[in-house]
């Protein structure tokens, strides 16, 4: 401790500066302070919110309902309710650790698993098998727990083994630590989990399909429990995801789109639109990556908040949402295989020549675009400045020519009008070789969700959309980077409990190195 001094020796001015001193010390103390309560009113607003939510999901989950859904859907919608129960849950965990409990509780047993699953034994021993007393330690037991790890069609079990070491002398026990895991003292291996994962959001199969798959390889799992997994997995990848968005908008150019997908309130009797957006990078950047976003509406507010302070290019088709992003400094640009399908259509409805003029000049600007696909962006703007800007500024005078002579409202007005108003969008990518003449990259990503569609019929909630579009992210991530989404996830579930959340963009698929076999 810090002596104090002697007040009555000190002169005014060692008086007024020690005032000085501790009024400032008060001062910062009361800002910490206030920082800290506005913390615990936020956290426990955050609380109240998913005491309140997670009421409303069991609620729903155990009265009754309407018998208008089918039995595939009644079975979509509890998986979704346990999932999304078990991920509210594991987020109020986070935010209110429970208490240690005063007694020991009795853990429930849990049914061993089937003895003719082949066992790989991993055993954890201390490094050092010398007590600090200086006697060597004696090995007087062990721990066994079992694991059960799935490839398609085999279950196996991972059999750890946790000796236990004693010294005679002082009677000091030694054991090696339990092993983190994503799900804290749950039984699933990170292969598992991966397999679970990867069957819903990639192969788009739903729970209660898995529950049966995995029943005809010889462990029953019920889907309530398969649901819980996915739930609590979800949470524990939010920061990955939130750490990909991020890298996504440190780009400078990125694309756009979104689709619909329908989503049901549980206790209603229909279902209503929602949409996910896809957000990714061009086929010019270094990093590939795609992020989703789940949204109860096409509202332009939700791009908006998913860009935030981001002032980049984006790519886009010519939808209405973007238009107030780009009154606050977005950079529009244009796609031009939008444009170009006006005129297909036309073409293919009454083999229009004026169509078909259109997209011969179009056809001249995408052979261009295929020679300098793997040119630098500086090359890629010279040969377009060279050979692609004659050819726009001659079709734009064209357009203005020919609309001269169309009615107004025909469909040939419609189509030349799409490309004319949004000239200056569309010809941006001749300013720049970063940028990429259409908006086709981000429309290959949304195709996942149009195969899934089919499968699991609609969204549950809010929640489960936004968790879909997060896992989704990874997944899809993982493919635009050449990996296979299952090793992905695997490796990362089994590094995830220990990596330090300042190293966790170690983790991204664009920076993820798989490792080697047998390691």
């Amino acid at each position: 401790m810090t002596s104090l001094p002697n007040l009555d020796q000190l002169t005014p001015e060692q008086l007024r500066a020690l005032a000085a001193q501790l009024l400032s010390q008060v001062d910062t103390l009361g800002k910490t302070v206030e920082t800290m309560g506005k913390k615990i009113d936020r956290d426990q607003t955050v609380i109240e919110q998913l005491t309140h939510e997670i009421a409303w999901f069991k609620r729903h989950k155990f009265a009754k309902r309407s018998e208008q859904l089918s039995p595939d859907q009644g079975s979509l919608l509890d998986d979704l309710l346990d999932t999304d129960i078990a991920a509210i849950e594991a987020e109020l965990k986070t935010l209110n650790p429970p208490a240690a409990p005063a007694e020991p509780r009795q853990q429930p047993k849990r049914a061993p698993l089937p003895a003719q699953f082949p066992r790989i034994v991993i055993r954890h021993e201390p490094p050092n098998t010398q007590c600090a007393c200086g006697c060597p330690l004696q090995r007087i037991g062990e721990d066994i727990s079992e694991k059960p790890d799935y490839t398609p069609g085999v279950f196996t079990v991972e059999q750890h083994v946790r000796g236990k070491w004693a010294c005679r002398q002082c009677e000091t026990l030694i054991q090696a630590p339990v092993p983190a895991q994503v799900i804290d003292k749950g039984i699933p291996t990170a292969g598992l989990l991966a397999h679970v994962m990867v069957a819903k959001y990639a192969d788009h199969l739903p729970l209660y399909r898995q529950e049966k798959i995995f029943g005809r390889a010889g462990l029953a799992i019920a889907r309530s429990t398969l649901a819980q997994w996915v739930g609590q997995t979800g949470v524990q990848l939010q920061p990955l995801v939130d750490a990909l968005r991020e890298a996504v908008l440190a780009q400078g150019v990125i694309h756009a789109d979104e689709t619909p997908v329908q989503m049901l309130a549980p206790g209603e009797k229909k279902t209503h639109r929602a949409y996910v957006w896809a957000y990714c990078t061009t086929p010019f950047a270094d990093l590939k990556a795609v992020v989703y976003d789940f949204s109860p509406s096409r509202a332009g507010e939700h791009a908006r908040n998913f860009m935030g302070q981001w002032n980049g290019k984006l790519v886009c088709d010519d939808f209405a949402g973007y238009k107030a992003s780009f009154e606050q400094g977005i950079t529009e640009i244009g796609c031009m295989a939008h444009a170009r399908r006006k005129f297909f259509d036309l073409h293919s409805a009454n083999k229009s020549q004026l169509a078909e003029q259109a997209l011969h000049s179009i056809a001249g600007l995408y052979e261009i675009e295929r020679q300098a696909r793997h040119m630098s962006d500086e090359e890629r703007w010279r040969i377009r400045q060279e050979k692609s800007s004659p050819i726009l500024d001659a079709l734009h005078d064209w357009m203005l020519a020919q609309r001269d002579r169309v009615p107004n409202g025909s469909a040939t007005a419609k189509a030349l009008d799409y490309s004319l108003k949004r000239w200056l969008a569309l010809t941006r990518y001749l300013e720049d070789g970063t940028v990429p003449i259409d908006n086709n990259q981000v429309e290959n990503q949304i195709r996942p969700w149009a195969l899934g569609r089919s499968n699991w019929l609609f969204a549950g909630s809010l929640r489960s959309g936004k968790r879909a579009a997060a896992i989704m992210s990874l997944i899809q991530s993982a493919r635009l980077n050449g990996h296979d989404p299952y090793a992905y996830l695997k490796d990362v579930l089994m590094r995830l409990p220990t990596q330090r959340a300042s190293e966790i963009s170690q983790l991204l698929p664009h920076q993820w190195i798989q490792p080697e076999a047998g390691m």
